[in-house]
């Protein structure tokens, strides 16, 4: 079945059938203690919703969004809202296809961003991750490498989780810079922010205030789905230059009307949560359970490869060059373990993600920590 699939949803959605699912990075840990206090006043924030209007509930949650993650100096005026990354993303690729705009893509990267923009007749090239890597070669890199008219990272990268927060500021002013420098689009995927916001060793700065001062022009997306547990309820962020507001809100409106009201209520009960908790809901459940991670695959020929920052996927290396990742992936699903093989994020040259598999964090610890010892003892049968 899985030399069939096409992409990594597909694989996803064959995971959902699988008694160990290690796949998807959608959020599957339980309610934290404030979030069943959420959950539990659900009926009132449902007729909460019916009485309030659409434009003040979208209101409050940009402006509870923006205030967790620190920042403060976005034009929420030129935010738009929407009920899926995917479909953000999709009108920035429609906006990129309409004014016939070529785009730079970092590789690895999670594969329905090249797939996207495929579909409404973007062809991205890629860029290494690796470019981004050296602070004081960023600008160097980009010239060297980046010939097109945009240039899209992910930050933080899903599956690395590397950042240019490594860098602090510079990595993302040298970015910056080159674009201005260059006269490039700069087109960010910050789906997976929240973890910079949760990590003690990041935070975020804030980056519109970069953005909306160095005069380059961008598109920023941002995220809900994640971070909380919430049933993939969710809301995508797409806040854009002033320069172009009008051509992508004009392509967003033909898209979508608006994001539902009630969702955007309880959504807003979220972020303040985690607002009250300092980021512990988040934190704490992705920590703990790439520790078992650790522990449990220690010796195995599954090598953990530190992330910059502790996003809700963990990215290993397969040490033995002779196993290829596919078929590894294979054999795991005859234990009911599913993870995924790293060719797809490498989406110009699957081949060099042979190497690698994802495995997601964002579950239950106790029900992780069962489908880690399954993990191993596949793995090991693998090996033997």
């Amino acid at each position: 079945m899985t030399e069939q699939l096409l992409d990594l949803t597909q694989h996803e959605i064959q995971a959902l059938k699988t008694r160990f699912n290690l796949a998807d990075a959608h959020t599957h840990q339980q309610q934290s203690p404030g979030q069943r206090e959420i959950v539990s006043a659900l009926p009132a924030l449902w007729y909460e919703a019916e009485e309030t209007r659409q434009a003040d509930l979208e209101d409050r949650f940009k402006e509870v969004f923006f205030r967790l993650h620190g920042q403060n100096s976005v034009r929420a005026q030129t935010t738009m809202l929407s009920y899926a990354a995917s479909i953000s993303t999709l009108v920035a690729g429609m906006y990129l296809r309409r004014n016939d705009i070529t785009v730079t893509l970092v590789e690895p990267c999670f594969d329905n961003l090249p797939d996207v923009l495929r579909n409404v007749g973007v062809h991205p090239v890629p860029v290494p991750e690796d470019a981004l890597h050296d602070a004081d070669r960023i600008y160097d890199r980009l010239a060297e490498s980046v010939t097109t008219d945009a240039l899209f990272l992910v930050d933080p990268n899903n599956p690395t989780g590397f950042s240019l927060l490594s860098h602090g500021r510079k990595g993302f002013e040298e970015v910056v810079r080159y674009c201005v420098d260059h006269d490039k689009l700069f087109v960010v995927d910050l789906c997976f922010a929240a973890f910079a916001l949760a990590d003690p060793r990041f935070g975020r700065f804030d980056l519109y205030e970069l953005l909306d001062t160095s005069g380059v022009r961008y598109i920023a997306l941002e995220d809900t789905g994640k971070t909380w547990p919430l049933q993939d309820a969710k809301c995508a962020l797409l806040t854009c230059s002033r320069d172009l507001y009008e051509d992508v809100y004009n392509i967003h409106t033909s898209v979508l009307l608006d994001v539902s009201p009630f969702v955007l209520n309880f959504l807003a009960r979220y972020v303040e949560d985690s607002i009250e908790d300092g980021m512990a809901s988040v934190r704490d459940v992705i920590t703990r359970n790439r520790e078992t991670a650790l522990k449990t695959l220690e010796g195995s020929l599954l090598e953990h490869l530190d992330p910059a920052v502790n996003v809700s996927v963990a990215w290993f290396r397969i040490t033995d060059d002779r196993i290829k990742a596919t078929e590894l992936q294979a054999h795991l699903t005859q234990y009911e373990v599913y993870v995924l093989p790293g060719t797809y994020f490498y989406w110009n040259e699957p081949e060099r993600g042979e190497a690698y598999v994802r495995i997601a964090l964002a579950r239950d610890p106790q029900e992780f920590a069962a489908s880690l010892t399954r993990l191993r003892e596949a793995v090991d049968s693998y090996a033997a």
